[in-house]
């Protein structure tokens, strides 16, 4: 027998109840989930060797490796923190990867 075919979902409901393919590493971490306050406001601690980037641009924030972000960094980039200390570095952003400020967090 054939398996049957998934039906489409006009009202996307199963979008709440299913975790994207492409979600971010720490959503789809292993281990005991959130409950609570805590599932609603956070999706755990982040991974060893990540930093969190948080573009000016498109305003979103995503966790990229360390190794990552040192390319960034040491290929045309520009840190200013008294003209743009909100976001005082220059680099090209992880998410839309068009050159705008952002702020690189160290730890968190």
């Amino acid at each position: 027998m054939s398996e049957p075919r998934r039906k489409l979902d006009p009202t996307g409901k199963r979008a709440l109840f299913e975790t994207p393919v492409t979600a971010a590493d720490e959503v789809l971490r292993r281990g005991e989930a959130p409950r609570g306050r805590d599932a609603l406001f956070s999706t755990g601690r982040p991974q060893a060797g990540t930093v969190l980037v948080e573009c000016s641009r498109c305003s979103t924030r995503t966790r990229v490796g360390l190794a990552d972000i040192a390319v960034r960094l040491a290929s045309f980039s520009v840190y200013l923190p008294l003209l743009h200390p909100k976001h005082p570095h220059r680099i090209r952003c992880p998410h839309c990867d068009k050159a705008s400020w952002c702020r690189v967090g160290w730890g968190e």
